[in-house]
């Protein structure tokens, strides 16, 4: 490189893959999450139901239910689908090939993205649905937490789309 060329370093694929890292993350924390409703004397999380009575907690199994049956497992696969995109664009950025694979991430971000958004959708529309609660209840941080890692799927999805190819060329 010589006094008068100028080189950019445009490091969308890296903040993409910390993107896709932090969504990772932040799903294994909602799935792993005792609190995704929370109400006076009740927790509900995905794997299981406790109330409060006299004698102190008691929990259930949710995995009777066939809707957060059908949560836990888009939840999963969604997750599942985000560690193989993440895996493919780490080695894909260490061996340096890095174009030839960013198109299969970004479809694989997409659809983890949309795997998390249905289940999201489908878990507070079916527990209104379908539970009666005398008290307030409020949709807990574990809940919030798979949102926020749908939000860093998409934004590791849309990096993962943008073309820093055609910028390098010997014009800048």
């Amino acid at each position: 490189m010589s006094v008068n060329e100028v080189y950019v370093f445009r490091p969308f694929k890296l903040i993409a893959l910390l993107c896709v890292f932090l969504a990772l993350c932040l799903d294994i924390v909602a799935l792993l999450s005792p609190a995704w409703v929370t109400a006076e004397r009740f927790s509900l999380s995905l794997w299981e139901s406790c109330t409060e009575k006299d004698s102190g907690w008691r929990c259930l199994s949710t995995l009777k239910s066939d809707w957060q049956i059908a949560t836990l497992v888009l939840l999963l696969a969604g997750a599942a689908v985000t560690l193989v995109a993440f895996l493919v664009a780490l080695i894909s950025l260490c061996r340096g090939t890095h174009r030839q694979h960013y198109r299969t991430v970004a479809v694989f971000m997409f659809a983890a993205v949309v795997l998390q958004a249905c289940a999201l959708v489908l878990y507070p529309i079916k527990f209104i649905d379908g539970t009666v609660l005398q008290t307030y209840h409020e949709f807990n941080w574990g809940y919030g937490l798979g949102w926020g890692a749908t939000i860093f799927m998409l934004g590791g999805g849309i990096l993962f789309c943008l073309r820093t190819d055609m910028y390098e060329d010997a014009m800048y």
